[in-house]
This record gives structure tokens, C-alpha cells and sequence, in this order.
């Protein structure tokens, strides 16, 4: 009895601990030069409650030998895979790991809820909260689960956007359908396991036709929005087993993932209904036509060298081009040597550039570049007027003009970074490609714009040769 008594205290006092490192591990991720270290104090309390479940949850019993084998062949194997999966990803392909890694949490999630509702079926204590919680579980998991893996084939290049004819009212009756049947199970006691299948591959379904129509630049948004699913699915699981670090962890992510949605909502100009509905991304027919807008003008690598090293400040606005490039070390060394030269250089983040949310600082940490010198958009924008040269790499629907000036525009309306404000504009681009969003980019036709073609990165290091001689 002593022995049990000392075991549930450690067990606690374990949960306890774990739910401090997770909290202490978010704070310390709003900083980059805190946030690898806020990563591994997260880590450890993940590894400190799963050891001390496995340990102190009940007594070890010799006869559960089959199920502490599989406990330990599933830690290895995730072990192996996640690690591996890691090690061998490329920042480019980074939001999709992320997808599918909140993916697989939705799919436990959704799991847990299914095995408990089993669980009571046989004989298990019943409560209407309990079943509440088990419902909610599966239908948010669920559909976390099946959304996260079409954002990732989405990502990957792997599905195309596709849009249902009448796909909102398809979505709202879905979701409708979703909320009656969990309501009839909830209120009636109904413990019909085929029930519970339908609500299941009802959850599914809407993951996969919430989230297939998304397309352009609303990537980051749904990215943020399934992994808030993902957070909230898992703190049910912690109500369902009185587990107070699962609980913490899930309240964690589900309300920094809502926070973040809304932000990013806000960032691309969208409101909440709508991404719930999954209506965004839709069409819209642009008024402007290329020919019209004026000429392009090229810039050469020389040309660009001397205009960068007799200016007096210079911004950089990363995109998506940029990490496809591999540059971001390189831009961090041609920061260094117009900084030497006396030149001012910060960097312009707009808040859905990249493929997931904070895509452009994680690139950025990664080279190294100084947190102080990321600018938000709105900064970036109060400071444009005074900076003599904006270097566009990779970037191209968070700097079109279109979504000011052009209300056929699908991204009409959308905050951006105005570049053109600025005395000179220089955009790297491998060519006149359309952005994610599919749509022509006007400021290739803005008479304060030059283009550089060429792969970023190699434009890059030419442009680092002529400063040196220069």
C-alpha cells in the first residue's frame, strides 16, 4: 500500500515537473537564441512524464510482459523513424514535416478516443462528461489527422487543389452532420460502436475536404489552425486518463496554435469562418493584364553591387525562393560585407512568407542572422521610405502591388510589404514565374523595380564578388 502511495506521488510530482518544462520550453521559443534550449527542456519533461507513466502508472506485473514489449518496440521505433526523418529533412520540405508529424498527434488522438469508448462498452464507468470528452476527441483528432496529411501532399506537390462544386455547403452540412450525431451519442447514451465508426469517417472526411480546396498563400494559416486541432485532441486525452502533462502540453499548443491562427488570419487578410468552412484560396479574376502594366527591366550583377554598397540602408525581404535556394547563408555573408562597407541591412518578415508559420525566422536562425535585425511587416513598411535598396529574394505574393490596387485580385486585401515605397527595388527570380498563389506579380512591371535572373543563391555569391572588388 505504502509502496502504491509512493508511486502515484512520483507519478504527480513527475506530471508536475513536465508541465513546468513545457510551459518554460514555450516561453523560451519566442526568442531564437532561447529557443533550441527551450526545444530540449521541452523534450526532457516529455521524456521525464512518458518514463514515469511507464514506471509508476501501475504496479509491474510480471504477466504484462506482452504489453510492456510493445510500449518499448513502439519508443524505439518512433524513435528511429522521428530521428531519422529529422536528420535527413531539408528546410524547404520543413512544413511538411510538420504537417505530418501534428498529423500522426491528431491519428493518436483520434485513437485514444476509440479504444476509451470500447472501454465503456465492456463494462467501463460511464459519465456524460466522459463522453463528451471521448467524442470531441475523435471528431478534432480526426479530422486533424486527415487534414495534416492532405496539407502535406498538398506541400509536397503530391495533390492538387481541388474544389467541389458547392464544397462550403458540402463542408457545412458535414460539419453539421458531425455535431447532430456526436450530440445524439452524447445525450442518448448510445453506445453503438457502428455510430461511432460514422462519426469517425464523417471527422475524416471533413479533414479531407476542409482542407483540399486551400491553395495559394493560405497555406501557413491551415498549417496553424490543424495543429491548434492537434493540441486541443490531445488535452481531451489528458481529461480522459487524469494525466496532467498531456493535459498542460495539449492547452499549450491547442491555444498558442488558435492564437496563431488568428494572427495569420489576420496576416492574409481572412476571418476565421472561413477558414473553418474551408473557403479559402478561392478565385477571384485579376483586372490587370501584363502586357499592360509596363515594361521589365533587368539590372546586372555589377550594376546591383554598386548600387548596394553606396547605399546608406538595405532591406531584404526572404521568401519561399529563398529557402528553396539554400541561401540563407549566403545572404547572412552578404550582410556581413555590406555592413563592413558602412551599409545598414535589416530583413523584411511578412508573417505568411514561406510555407508555414514563422518559415522565414527559422531559415534566418538557422545562418545565424541576428533576431534584432527581422523586422516585422508592419515595421518593415514604417521604414520603407527611407531605405535606398529592397533586395526581393524569393518572395512574390507578399510584395504584389495587386493586393492594394487590384480588387479582381484573389489576394486583394491582403497585408503586404510595400517595396515599392522604397528608392530602389531589385527582386531575384529565376524567371517571371507566378508566385503560390498563381497570380502575375506587378511589381515586375513597377518603374522603381529591376529584376536579377538567375538562381538566387548563385546571384547571391556574384553579387558577394563584385562587393569585394569594389
Amino acid at each position: 500500500m505504502l509502496n502504491d502511495l509512493l508511486g502515484l506521488s512520483i507519478l504527480e510530482l513527475s506530471y508536475i515537473v513536465a508541465s513546468i518544462t513545457f510551459i518554460l520550453g514555450l516561453k523560451m521559443l519566442s526568442s531564437p537564441d532561447k529557443a533550441r534550449r527551450g526545444n530540449l527542456i521541452a523534450g526532457y519533461g516529455m521524456g521525464l512524464a512518458i518514463a514515469a507513466t511507464i514506471l509508476f502508472k501501475e504496479e509491474f506485473s510480471a504477466d504484462k510482459w506482452l504489453n510492456y514489449s510493445l510500449i518499448l518496440a513502439g519508443l524505439v521505433i518512433g524513435t528511429v523513424i522521428g530521428t531519422r526523418m529529422a536528420l535527413k529533412v531539408k528546410m524547404t520540405a520543413m512544413p511538411q514535416m510538420v504537417s505530418f508529424f501534428n498529423g500522426m498527434g491528431g491519428a493518436c488522438a483520434g485513437v485514444i478516443s476509440l479504444v476509451e469508448f470500447d472501454h465503456l462498452r465492456h463494462g467501463g464507468e460511464i459519465s456524460a462528461g466522459m463522453l463528451i470528452v471521448i467524442l470531441l476527441g475523435l471528431i478534432i483528432g480526426s479530422v486533424s489527422f486527415s487534414g495534416s496529411i492532405v496539407a502535406y501532399g498538398k506541400l509536397e506537390g503530391k495533390i492538387a487543389d481541388k474544389a467541389l462544386p458547392a464544397g462550403q455547403f458540402i463542408n457545412i452540412s458535414l460539419l453539421l452532420a458531425l455535431v447532430g450525431l456526436a450530440g445524439y451519442l452524447a445525450v442518448s447514451g448510445d453506445l453503438s460502436m457502428p455510430l461511432m465508426y460514422t462519426l469517425l469517417v464523417l471527422s475524416l472526411l471533413y479533414g479531407v475536404l476542409f482542407v483540399m480546396p486551400i491553395g495559394g498563400a493560405d497555406m501557413p494559416v491551415v498549417i496553424s489552425l490543424l495543429n491548434s486541432f492537434t493540441g486541443m485532441a490531445a488535452a481531451f486525452g489528458g481529461f480522459l486518463y487524469g494525466n496532467q502533462a498531456m493535459l498542460t502540453g495539449g492547452i499549450l499548443v491547442g491555444s498558442a496554435g488558435t492564437i496563431l491562427t488568428v494572427l495569420m488570419c489576420t496576416a492574409m487578410n481572412r476571418s476565421l469562418t472561413n477558414v473553418i468552412i474551408g473557403s479559402f484560396g478561392g478565385g477571384g479574376t485579376s483586372a490587370a493584364k501584363s502586357g499592360e502594366q509596363g515594361t521589365v527591366k533587368e539590372i546586372g550583377i555589377t550594376d546591383a553591387a554598386i548600387l548596394l554598397a553606396y547605399a546608406n540602408k538595405v532591406s531584404v525581404v526572404p521568401g519561399y525562393g529563398l529557402a528553396v535556394a539554400q541561401a540563407q547563408h549566403t545572404v547572412h555573408n552578404l550582410e556581413k560585407i555590406l555592413e563592413d562597407k558602412g551599409v545598414e541591412l535589416t530583413y523584411a518578415i511578412h508573417p505568411v512568407a514561406g510555407r508555414m508559420p514563422g518559415h522565414m525566422n527559422v531559415l534566418l536562425a538557422e545562418a545565424d542572422v541576428p533576431y534584432p535585425k527581422l523586422l516585422e511587416m508592419e515595421d518593415a513598411n514604417d521604414d520603407m521610405a527611407n531605405t535606398d535598396v529592397v533586395l526581393v529574394i524569393g518572395a512574390n505574393d507578399v510584395v504584389n502591388p495587386a493586393a492594394e490596387n487590384d480588387p479582381g485580385s484573389p489576394i486583394f486585401g491582403m497585408p503586404i510589404i510595400k517595396v515599392w515605397n522604397a528608392k530602389n527595388v531589385i527582386v531575384l527570380k529565376r524567371s517571371m514565374g507566378k508566385g503560390y498563389a498563381g497570380i502575375e506579380n506587378e511589381l515586375f512591371f513597377h518603374p522603381k523595380n529591376r529584376m536579377l535572373f538567375g538562381d538566387a543563391k548563385d546571384s547571391l555569391e556574384k553579387l558577394i564578388g563584385e562587393l569585394k572588388n569594389l
